[in-house]
């Protein structure tokens, strides 16, 4: 794809889910047995199938064993955590429904059900959708860029609130990367008892780091030729920035 000076682009919800489903280190499983939780027990096959190993004092393991057809039911949740500290670090949560049974050494869960709830809503998502969509390109690495971005460069965040409206940041006490896509960077802006979420879209798709530092130098650059808000300069001459 070219880069379009009129991309503005934001993640469809199947690889919303996706990228949640790749990050997630841990899960909540929810069966008619009850509720247990798995931290670094799962992984993901490409069709979005997930592969659950059990620890030996497991329940879960032997609700599957005894279960009609071998097939448990199940819900499992995963949420995904902001890597910077920041507010409600809760970014989403994701809940399939399904089934599990028994593959060698692990249990395999097949999504029947996909919801997907993140700010303003909560979204369900097309099972095909969701096992035919990858995680975004820069899952794997957002949480390495944007604790760079915070401790390293807290400089160049401040300069990335002049591309803010100055209504956006009235009140505000601290600015924190909140996330990062192929499509764009979002900021957090932290007032005294409210927060909200401003979304900086990138010029073109990042579809790897090298291309991501590219549309970061470019959002850069408009900033530094942008003018400091009102709302920012205010702040900054109390003190709290």
């Amino acid at each position: 794809m070219g880069d379009s000076p009129t991309w503005t682009a934001a993640p469809g919800a199947a690889r919303r889910a996706r990228s949640v489903l790749a990050t997630a280190w841990s899960c909540a499983v929810s069966t008619q047995g009850g509720r247990e939780e798995f931290a670094g027990a799962h992984t993901v096959a490409e069709d979005g199938r997930v592969l659950l190993r059990l620890p030996g004092d497991s329940a879960l393991g032997a609700a599957a064993l005894c279960a009609p057809r071998g097939e448990l039911p199940a819900v499992l949740e995963f949420a995904d955590v902001a890597p910077v500290p920041v507010r409600d670090r809760i970014r989403a949560r994701l809940w399939l429904t399904g089934r599990f049974a028994h593959a060698d050494e692990h249990l395999v869960f097949q999504p029947r059900r996909v919801v997907l709830r993140q700010a303003p809503a909560a979204v369900v998502v097309d099972p095909e959708e969701f096992a035919a969509a990858g995680p975004d390109p820069l899952a794997s690495a957002e949480a390495r860029l944007l604790t760079h971005l915070a401790d390293a460069h807290p400089d160049a965040v401040r300069r990335l609130t002049r591309l803010v409206a100055a209504d956006s940041l009235h009140g505000a006490v601290r600015v924190r990367p909140l996330a990062v896509d192929r499509h764009g960077l979002t900021l957090r802006v932290e007032r005294a008892r409210t927060h909200g979420d401003v979304r900086l879209p990138f010029h073109a798709p990042a579809d790897d780091v090298a291309r991501l530092t590219e549309r970061m130098h470019a959002l850069l650059a408009q900033a530094s030729a942008a003018s400091c808000p009102r709302a920012l300069q205010r702040q900054r001459a109390d003190g709290d920035g």
